[in-house]
């Protein structure tokens, strides 16, 4: 069940209602919402939802276990156990294609040994938020839960199950224990945000996709070189229309339900260097990567080179994980090279600008750009497109068929959600709070109806379920 759809709308609004009556019973409360979540990844894909619950349990049991004794060992093993599940499903493959052909290109010749199984749905998320459990545990940051049920429903709750936000298990368990609360402000700002991200999925991310960015990136050798500068900064609003409405809409529902999810993105493009821009991009994912692997080796504390080791290996894996690629692979040391060459400059002192706010535009319009070349290999299905991609870009002997006065009004209207006042939600949420909540579910039901005629014919699974 996609979040835009009728399906879904019905869904939530049945869970909606019971879990409200719920709201004095607590523990049934939490047991509905836990078989209505696995009722949620069932109907995408039913034949994982066991290896759903038992790398769920199998967390519950490292909790309990790194409870009696913190024990830095039992910790590597945990994180074992949730990697090896994730590496077998999501890398084995890769790994084992790769280390072939470098065999080969050694006159080695192996077959490699190949494993067809499916890609569950949501394990790079599940996984980490498992890890994220017994590292708290570990750190004592969070107490173990004696039941199983509160890890079940942490890890499997359906807003953020299958593409995030990756909240921590100390930020959200204790949100289980007492009965929750729906405010006014709370509930207006929560369909304000899921109003948003209809709006930046059903029209931006999907038309974008269709009638710019697939067609030059899967052909991009029949495009002309203006078609390809506009659908490199077509993918960068789509993607970030794309991902920020799943985790807008995740954080609506959540909240509707009263429980809170922390903030995803916030304006990524206008970031004037790349630590910055990792500050607004999946922040739930940088925040992990940051607390639960480059702190954890060290971090910037142990010397230059053990810093400038720290960034490769931290993007070196966030990049990996987002696919068993080598495009991903150099999509991620584009970024830590990049981090790297940052705060090398950082560490010399140069005398300021003596003009910042030019200063300031520029390392933006630079930051954007960088960001822009780093996502023609994360499109990209393999290094060969990549390149003809690149090619793509500085040819301008074709000519151009995808750039039309749709195309680019698409591309701005996304680029213009970074200009909008920093707590334009927080505004737009008192503004709402001064109507009776008929009104505003009369215009959200107009709103629905307008999106409904306007999106294409079909919608597009989000960008994130492939990871």
């Amino acid at each position: 069940m996609l979040f835009p759809t009728v399906n879904f709308a019905l869904f939530f609004f049945f869970i909606f209602g019971i879990a409200w009556l719920l709201k004095e019973q607590n523990t049934a409360r939490k047991i509905f919402l836990l078989l209505a979540s696995y009722f949620f990844y069932a109907t995408w894909d039913p034949q994982f939802l066991g290896l759903l619950v038992g790398c769920t349990l199998a967390n519950y049991g490292l909790g309990l276990w790194l409870s009696k004794t913190r024990k830095k060992g039992i910790l590597i093993f945990g994180i074992s156990v949730n990697l090896s599940v994730l590496g077998l499903f999501k890398y084995f493959n890769f790994f084992s294609s790769s280390l072939c052909n470098f065999l080969q290109a050694l006159h080695i010749h192996v077959a490699p040994p190949l494993v067809e199984l499916a890609l569950p749905l949501g394990i790079s998320f599940f996984t980490f938020q498992g890890i994220s459990y017994i590292v708290d545990v570990y750190h004592g940051h969070l107490q173990a839960k004696k039941s199983p049920l509160d890890v079940l429903f942490f890890i499997s709750f359906f807003p953020h199950l299958v593409s995030g936000p990756i909240v921590r298990a100390s930020e959200f368990i204790p949100q289980l224990e007492s009965p929750r609360e729906l405010t006014s402000t709370k509930a207006h700002h929560a369909l304000l945000l899921i109003a948003a991200g209809l709006i930046k999925k059903m029209i931006i991310a999907n038309y974008l996709a269709i009638d710019l960015v697939d067609p030059v990136f899967e052909a991009p050798q029949k495009m002309g070189g203006l078609d390809a500068w506009l659908a490199l900064y077509g993918y960068a609003m789509q993607i970030y229309c794309d991902f920020s409405a799943y985790s807008d809409m995740a954080i609506g529902f959540a909240a509707l339900l009263g429980y809170t999810f922390p903030e995803n993105f916030n304006q990524p493009y206008r970031s004037s260097s790349l630590q910055e821009f990792w500050k607004r991009w999946h922040i739930s994912l940088s925040r992990w990567l940051r607390d639960y692997l480059y702190i954890p080796l060290g971090g910037s504390h142990e010397g230059k080179k053990k810093m400038v080791r720290n960034l490769i290996l931290t993007m070196f894996l966030g990049g990996i994980w987002h696919g068993a690629a080598w495009t991903f692979v150099i999509w991620g040391l584009l970024h830590g090279c990049g981090l790297v060459v940052e705060r090398l400059f950082k560490e010399k002192q140069t005398p300021p600008s003596t003009d910042p706010a030019a200063s300031a535009f520029w390392s933006t319009v630079f930051t954007f750009h960088f960001v822009c070349f780093a996502w023609i290999f994360f499109r990209s299905d393999s290094l060969s497109s990549a390149g003809n991609f690149l090619e793509c870009l500085f040819d301008f002997s074709r000519t151009n068929t995808r750039t039309t006065p749709f195309t680019v009004f698409l591309v701005a209207l996304g680029a213009s959600l970074h200009f909008l006042p920093t707590h334009g939600y927080e505004g737009f949420t008192r503004l709402m709070e001064k109507f009776p909540a008929p009104a505003l579910g009369v215009v959200l039901g107009i709103l629905i109806a307008i999106l409904t005629a306007l999106r294409p014919d079909e919608i597009a699974p989000f960008i994130y379920f492939r990871f």
